[in-house]
């Protein structure tokens, strides 16, 4: 059994993770998160609220999580959000072809179909099912389709990520930010993919979670304000130089920015921000590095995109997060699609004079030949060059009919204006988590099995633990009566309260031996066990047991409730919480 199979045996054991509609057989590419799964993915959640809204400043929305179709023609979904995938012709089992190849060839993804084909042919690939003959490889849509209201209604689409909410919102944040760059909205919530064969756990899924920033930036200005912050971070870096290497360069953000490596700071901020906070939930620190897009697999929207990778014991090196440099391509897509300016209005320091080509539609003559599309019409001539607008017949666009006019309806020519400032397109740098990817490194990270000391010197076992930040811990502190005794469970449920109104995420547990319950409480994280006996009935004072260390310090009740919240949220040392026994 390998490592995955034990974190994931553990998962469904003690309620992280379950098979989706397992009633019924289960489907694959879904997952359920119990009651421990459901708490530790919200922690991690919740530290990335504290990392992106509360530190950074960048408010939270919450957008529909099915879009009008119109979204997703104009961000490239619709015409360009697929993948190869090719059928058995005996079983009709379906695979993605480039999944197929990527042991033959060393970009598989980036191959059209036709090589797809031919790269399989050449070497006899069969279906890896029933070895039977596969078909020809074709595009499938990942996006699920589904119709808007009754009958046909409106076509709409699941949202295959959180982004594009934030850009259709893009004028009102911009209001909400008082149109002062940079700022940035933030989204965690469900996508959608009909992922064609997902076959690895919570790495690959049909729905999942995701949580994004779109910053939004000055496009003549990319230095950050708080770049010190993390110029002196050395971080792991893959550039697309390196990969032509093989070899994996150690350096910090600020050198990295200096000779090149990163374009600019706002970019190697944002990677920074990434390794903190993939660091602070307990991903380990030689295991995560951040691997560039090489030039032929760069996403359609950026030009520059660096992944946040960690490595797992069955998977490999797996993409985490993306830290995307997308220009100013979405508010132009929408704005074109929309018909609406996505712009910022920048003030000058100081009024320049402007020499500008202006275009004047006469609206007395576009209004009787085109009526209620006059205004279009306007807007259309508007976007006309001189030479265009010179021509004896000028042809305008009007709802993707061509139509020409005459000369008389619209005049142009170079004014010299003053003007106190400019509309700007910003450009958009993106950090987007996997959560549930997270969450499963995260716990494969902390996954840890050990040989103690048993009741007898000469004797030991195995002791399985999850070594979990204290923070992200879905149990943070074990309340455990010595005895399920009243006179015990009194001053247990007591303690009990004082966690619970100081915040701390505490359980009871009074079922089998003291033992056994330490045990069960290593398998799921919890950082503290607090063990009341009859001595605390004497002396009014508990143990405290720490996960890690398995040593034991004795602690006056009163105030326990402080002393614990340091440990976990404070640099109190386990050390100094009592009397060590």
């Amino acid at each position: 059994m390998d490592k995955y199979e034990q974190v994931i045996e553990l998962a469904k054991r003690r309620g992280f993770l379950w098979n989706s509609f397992e009633l019924y057989g289960g489907t694959a590419g879904f997952y359920d998160y119990g009651p421990l799964g459901s708490t530790l993915k919200r922690r991690i959640e919740q530290i990335w609220r504290e990392a992106y809204v509360i530190r950074e400043g960048f408010m939270e929305i919450e957008s529909p999580t099915i879009g009008i179709e119109d979204v997703f023609v104009a961000s490239g979904h619709v015409g360009g959000f697929s993948d190869p995938l090719c059928e058995c012709k005996d079983c009709g089992e379906a695979f993605r072809a480039d999944h197929l190849v990527d042991k033959i060839v060393a970009v598989a993804d980036a191959l059209s179909d036709k090589e797809l084909d031919n790269v399989i042919t050449e070497n006899n690939i069969k279906c890896p099912e029933c070895q039977g003959e596969l078909g020809k490889t074709y595009e499938f849509n990942l996006m699920f389709r589904t119709n808007i209201g009754p009958g046909n209604g409106r076509t709409g689409y699941m949202r295959p990520e959180t982004a594009q909410g934030m850009f259709v919102n893009f004028l009102r944040l911009a209001r909400f930010y008082r149109e002062k760059l940079p700022f940035g909205a933030t989204q965690i919530g469900k996508s959608y993919r009909n992922e064609i064969s997902p076959r690895q756990g919570v790495i690959r899924l049909r729905e999942f979670t995701q949580a994004e920033a779109e910053i939004f930036i000055d496009p003549n200005d990319k230095k950050h304000p708080e770049f010190s912050r993390f110029a002196d971070k050395e971080v792991s870096l893959y550039s697309d130089d390196a990969q032509e290497r093989e070899k994996v360069e150690k350096m910090t953000l600020g050198e990295a920015v200096e000779n090149g490596t990163i374009a600019h700071e706002f970019l190697a901020y944002h990677i920074g921000l990434t390794d903190h906070f993939l660091q602070r939930i307990g991903i380990t620190a030689d295991k995560m590095r951040f691997r560039q897009h090489k030039k032929d697999e760069m996403a359609h929207y950026a030009i520059d995109c660096w992944d946040a990778e960690i490595e797992t014991d069955r998977f490999g090196w797996v993409e985490v997060v993306g830290i995307a440099d997308r220009t100013d391509y979405d508010l132009k897509a929408h704005a074109a699609i929309s018909n609406t300016e996505l712009s910022i209005y920048r003030e000058y320091s100081e009024p320049r004079m402007v020499t500008q080509f202006v275009v004047k539609p006469d609206m007395g003559k576009l209004g009787p030949l085109f009526k209620s599309k006059a205004k279009d019409a306007a807007n259309a001539l508007k976007s006309l060059s001189r030479e265009e607008l010179e021509q004896e017949n000028i042809t305008i666009m009007v709802d993707g009919e061509a139509m020409t006019v005459p000369r008389d309806v619209v005049k142009f020519a170079e004014e010299t204006v003053k003007i106190s400032g400019e509309n700007i397109i910003p450009h958009v740098i993106e950090p987007s988590y996997g959560i549930d990817r997270i969450f499963y490194a995260t716990m494969e990270h902390a996954f840890e099995e050990e040989m103690v000391s048993g009741k007898e010197d000469s004797e030991e076992e195995k002791r399985i633990v999850m070594k979990l930040e204290k923070e992200v811990a879905p149990v943070q502190v074990a309340i455990l009566p010595l005895l399920t005794r009243e006179e015990l469970i009194i001053p247990a449920k007591e303690i009990e309260k004082q966690m619970k109104d100081r915040g701390i995420l505490v359980s009871y547990d009074d079922s089998g031996t003291i033992g056994r319950r330490y045990r069960r409480n290593d398998e799921i994280g919890t950082p503290y066990s607090i063990t009341i006996d009859y001595d605390t009935l004497e002396d009014n004072t508990v143990t405290i047991r720490d996960r890690d260390s398995m040593k034991q310090v004795r602690t006056p009740v009163e105030g326990i409730a402080d002393i614990v919240y340091e440990m976990i949220y404070g640099n109190r040392k386990f050390e100094s919480a009592g009397q060590a026994l």
